[in-house]
């Protein structure tokens, strides 16, 4: 028997103050999302973005103040320099220790606006960031795990006499991000979940299947995972979504090469040479809620398990779609 579907809501971390960010969980609780994500970024992705705060003391006061929802950073970035896995790994501790089994770690290999400058030596390559991804996941566990002090002596972390004194009191999920299929491989291979975005055709022909073979060869049962896609809405029409993003500079990180950019306003420049089509492709416009509910069940009929919404944070739209959107699914199941 299958598992139920899960819908959660992404917040990022754009346009507002953290409080508001808080208030959106809040709001989230009151429906029946399954988890609240929150971007972790140091500056935010397009400079139209205008704010990003430090999601680690945001989380916590969202847990504080909702009931029932899981909170989670989608993604934080352990591979050293802005955060080492070993102090990435007693936060999420001190946080489960405090809200057991309601906080979720998502974690990927990172992207320059957020962890280049606090690499001396220089941003490493795909291949180095994906390696030290992997690593610092096991660092990680084993600090979760351990009931006695132990020595890591990784390819890139090495510390001695390790041992976590507050430890979390449920197992910490880890939401592994992934938007290719090495990467989805890796997040079978070291991760409990996927994280992924694209078509639902790419992601049932290229991304699901990845996941699955890392999954297997890693020994995991891939009916206990799941696969998480996020759905990057526009409520508007088409013509909307398209002047949005080029006035805000939304439409940056639509380009590969923003991944290697360090400087947002320079982020939102390169928006402005991205086509109408590309942009289109990465958004889901929803015109009303059967758009959105459609969508979904797309991504759903190809393996999804798990779907997050971007709703930003925007209490109208965490609004909309849980009155109009999660009843659809509750009733279906």
């Amino acid at each position: 028997m299958s598992k139920p579907l899960k819908i959660s809501v992404d917040l990022g971390e754009n346009y507002n103050d953290p409080i508001r960010f808080v208030e959106c969980a809040q709001f989230a609780d009151r429906y029946d999302f399954d988890t609240v994500w929150f971007g972790d970024h140091f500056l935010p992705w397009f400079h139209g973005g205008n704010r990003s705060s430090f999601v680690w003391a945001v989380m916590s006061v969202a847990l504080d103040r909702t009931k029932k929802i899981n909170v989670g950073p989608d993604v934080t970035s352990p591979i050293g320099g802005r955060f080492q896995p070993a102090v990435v790994a007693q936060a999420s501790a001190t946080v489960d220790n405090m809200y057991p089994g309601r906080f979720l770690l998502g974690v990927g290999s990172g992207e320059a606006i957020n962890e280049a400058r606090f690499f001396p030596s220089g941003w490493p390559s795909w291949n180095e960031r994906i390696e030290r991804l992997n690593e610092s996941i096991e660092l990680m566990r084993k600090m979760w795990e351990s009931r006695d002090y132990f020595d890591f002596n990784g390819k890139y972390f090495h510390a001695k006499d390790l041992y976590l004194y507050t430890r979390p009191k449920a197992r910490i999920p880890i939401y592994y991000s992934a938007l290719g299929p090495k990467a989805a491989y890796f997040a079978g291979v070291y991760g409990d979940h996927l994280v992924t975005i694209g078509t639902p055709e790419r992601c049932a022909d290229v991304i699901f299947p990845a996941f699955e073979f890392g999954l297997r060869k890693a020994g995991k049962d891939p009916k206990e995972c799941e696969k998480m896609v996020l759905l990057d809405v526009y409520y508007g029409s088409r013509e909307e979504a398209l002047k949005k993003m080029r006035e805000t500079g939304e439409a940056g990180p639509a380009d590969m090469k923003s991944f290697g950019v360090l400087d947002p306003r320079k982020i939102s420049e390169i928006g402005h040479e991205v086509s109408d089509d590309k942009l289109l492709s990465l958004k889901t416009i929803c015109s009303e809620p059967d758009d959105l509910i459609k969508a979904i069940e797309a991504y759903v009929e190809k393996g999804a398990t798990h779907i997050t919404i971007a709703t930003n944070s925007f209490t109208e739209n965490i609004q909309l779609v849980g009155e109009k959107v999660l009843p659809y699914f509750q009733h279906n199941k």
